[in-house]
């Protein structure tokens, strides 16, 4: 039997949403017949004593996200 993938439904720099907050989609690979997406989080505003590094990524199943309208910046 031959599994059949489906399509990504979020392409890169696409904004998504999850529980947990937004970002926006940086890259997207298969996993065991399913789509995960690396997402970049938006930053916050900065602290007083300024940013150590770049903005947090997080990888996420296309189950969690859903597709966001407005854009951040």
């Amino acid at each position: 039997m031959t599994a059949v993938m489906t399509m990504p439904k979020f392409s890169p720099d696409q904004f998504v949403r999850f529980i947990g907050g937004q970002g926006k989609v940086r890259e997207f690979h298969a996993d065991a017949g399913n789509w995960s997406y690396l997402v970049e989080m938006e930053m916050g505003e900065e602290p007083e004593m300024g940013r150590i590094g770049f903005e947090t990524m997080i990888l996420l199943p296309e189950t969690d996200l859903n597709a966001l309208e407005e854009r951040w910046s």
